[in-house]
């Protein structure tokens, strides 16, 4: 499939993904902000800058998952004693980032690609990571379904450039019932997939670390 035919599909498997998932998942919407506004207060949805497309920055869109704690200075406590096990949930089920579906109507996010980067970690990018700013970012990607959270930086940028470069629609279909399955079983390191990322890290026509 050429290029622009992909990216003309992906674009309108979004459209149509983001507005069937905010329609399906409305009373769940409207659950969760109840429930966060009752136990960890307002704002209910946490706004964030984030690197997009080319770098750019854009704001993502989450349900809030920590408390406002401060000590006797008033500094917000570290983000592991804020997190509650309520927020700790949405995280594990993905629920938290549930507004992230207006993001993708907006065009700032995709349902699939690579996630979206604090402003503040762009420097921590190799040159050859930096192809992963060429792709929109998404909600989930290959990084998310094969370890995530288990995974190093080093790791997440490889399997994130392993799937800049070899993006299909039939693979961000698998990724995204990937995702479905590592919501319900958790998530767990592919050690063959993280193998096969750095592999091609290191003959990709892009260079190498």
């Amino acid at each position: 499939m050429k290029k622009q035919a992909y990216l003309f599909l992906k674009r309108s498997m979004d459209i149509f993904g983001a507005l069937f998932g905010l329609i399906f998942l409305s009373p769940l919407f409207l659950a969760v902000a109840l429930l966060v506004r009752h136990k960890l207060g307002s704002p209910v949805i946490f706004r964030q800058e984030r690197a997009g497309k080319d770098g750019k920055p854009f704001t993502i869109c989450k349900f809030r998952t920590m408390t406002d704690e401060r000590d006797k200075e008033g500094n917000l406590l570290p983000d592991e004693k804020r997190l509650t096990k309520f927020g700790i949930l949405l995280r594990q089920t993905r629920v938290d980032e549930i507004p992230e579906l207006l993001g993708i109507l907006t065009g700032e996010l995709s349902i699939v690609g690579p996630r979206p980067l604090l402003i503040s970690s762009l420097g921590l990018l190799s040159e050859f990571g930096k192809g992963r700013l060429k792709m929109r970012p998404g909600m989930t990607g290959w990084a998310q379904i094969n370890g995530n959270t288990q995974l190093t930086i080093q790791e997440k940028e490889a399997l994130d450039m392993w799937y800049v470069d070899h993006a299909n629609l039939i693979l961000d279909i698998r990724i995204i019932f990937k995702t479905i399955w590592v919501v319900f079983f958790g998530e767990k390191r592919d050690e063959r997939k993280i193998r096969e990322a750095f592999e091609h890290a290191q003959c990709s026509d892009r260079g190498c670390w």
